[in-house]
């Protein structure tokens, strides 16, 4: 094919490569060429700034005769990122580290892929710190006096991690938005569930006089690694059961709050 046959157009701002082959009759041909790095765009279709060249024979194409199918494309895949990374973020709730080694190998194994910057999260350092850590936290949960003490610490880093795993699939071009909506997507839905699990705790504390504190261990360990391979795996069906979990752990703490806020004074 002659040069002046074909019109490139490189994105100033993104990292894709959309390629328009043009006919010899100046007519837009059929898109002979399409990719686009779907882990790595940044911001919405609308505010897209586009480099345009004009070669010999050619007609310029300007951002409104790219089709609206790639544009939902790219909608879509920003819906299915942030609902994993919120997904994901949520399941520090249940535990701190075990979402980030999840996560951590699901990256290593090219299942999911996170944003510039949280890389790191898959290296092998990485990976066999939060093993250790995972390990580490599943235990000293099952001791009976330490279980409780755990939870007094466990409420921010819950925040934190899930902070930090929500910002790393969120796909937003401004950082200081991008930590923003991590914090209040991902780090207060994982402290939310992690308020939840430490009200379910010292009620069987109350009540059972710690013993049944083991099986409250074991099913918080189960949703951990049940939900953040869920979250991998299918993110849409992932962030519709933790909403209905974070819509009812929210109105248990504000019934509660109610109910001692209305409580009379002896």
């Amino acid at each position: 094919m002659n040069p002046s046959d074909a019109l490139f157009i490189d994105s100033l701002r993104f990292n894709y490569t959309l390629a328009l082959t043009v006919g010899k009759t100046k007519q837009l041909a059929k898109l002979a060429c399409l990719w686009v790095n779907l882990t790595r765009f940044q911001t919405s279709f609308l505010s897209w700034q586009l480099e345009m060249y004009r070669l010999p024979g050619c007609h310029l194409v300007w951002k409104d005769d790219i089709p609206a199918s790639f544009s939902n494309a790219m909608n879509w895949d920003w819906i299915v990122s942030a609902c994993l990374g919120v997904g994901l973020a949520a399941c520090c709730g249940f535990r701190v580290f075990v979402p980030m080694l999840v996560t951590g190998l699901a990256t290593k194994l090219h299942i999911i892929g996170t944003m510039s910057g949280f890389e790191w999260i898959s290296s092998w350092p990485a990976l066999m710190l939060l093993g250790v850590a995972t390990m580490v936290e599943l235990g000293a949960y099952y001791v009976p006096w330490l279980d409780n003490a755990l939870d007094t610490i466990a409420g921010p880093a819950a925040i934190v991690a899930g902070t930090v795993l929500s910002t790393s699939f969120l796909q937003i071009d401004s950082p200081v938005i991008d930590w923003g909506m991590g914090l209040m997507l991902g780090g207060g839905s994982a402290g939310l569930i992690q308020a939840g699990t430490s009200l379910l705790r010292l009620g069987s504390t109350a009540t059972t006089g710690g013993l049944g504190n083991p099986v409250v261990s074991t099913v918080e360990n189960a949703a951990s690694f049940g939900f953040s391979i869920l979250a991998v795996l299918l993110p849409l069906v992932c962030i519709v059961i933790i909403g209905i979990i974070l819509i009812y752990v929210a109105s248990q703490l504000a019934r509660r709050g109610r109910t001692t806020f209305t409580r009379p004074a002896k």
